[in-house]
């Protein structure tokens, strides 16, 4: 029968994995059973995909990603290059403590940039920008750009990707001409 999505001949997808329709998985992945990715997303070489992930549509992970049980990426979801996800805060290889994993929550149009660790436990609101290498240890507010380590808000994005300027409260993004409020420390597009 053939299959709705792309599957390299050396990924491993158990049982059990719901995969939308033009998903490609390429080299070297595993999803595990009862992860789901939805429709038109792409899994890079090298992606692991943990039992009860549940990545949206469109999502693209690039190489070298693991995504362990307990992260949700809603739709248009970047992960970059050898990005981390953890699901445990004080982990020991001698104490089992599965019961302890923390959900992580992406929301939609989100971008991780190459090589940023997440620690399990918070959410990342809609559309904000983690720039490379940046380590996430608290929420993020949606259309925040979040830059070092420990990760600090250096000012925001638009949903075309595009660092907005605000003056009186008002930005235009230079990408897509989109209209943006800034007001009591919250961003909104108009």
């Amino acid at each position: 029968m053939d299959k709705a999505y792309f599957q390299h001949e050396t990924a491993i997808i158990d049982e059990g994995a719901v995969i939308g329709n033009g998903t490609k998985i390429w080299h070297f992945c595993h999803l595990m059973p009862n992860c789901k990715i939805g429709e038109n997303s792409s899994l890079g070489q090298n992606v692991f995909v943990a039992s009860n992930v549940s990545l949206g549509d469109n999502v693209k992970v690039q190489n070298n990603v693991s995504i362990y049980e307990g992260v949700i990426c809603e739709d248009n979801v970047f992960l970059g290059p050898s990005m981390v996800f953890t699901n445990v805060i004080n982990p020991r290889s001698g104490v089992r403590r599965k019961n302890e994993y923390k959900s992580t929550i992406v929301r939609k149009g989100v971008s991780i940039g190459a090589n940023a660790t997440i620690v399990c436990g918070i959410e990342i609101g809609k559309y904000a920008f983690i720039g490379a290498g940046t380590v996430v240890t608290k929420d993020v507010a949606p259309y925040a750009l979040i830059i070092g380590n420990p990760g600090k808000q250096k000012g925001w994005m638009s949903e075309h990707g595009s660092k907005l300027f605000f003056i009186e409260g008002k930005a235009i993004c230079d990408g897509s001409g989109e209209t943006y409020q800034l007001f009591e420390g919250k961003v909104s597009k108009l």
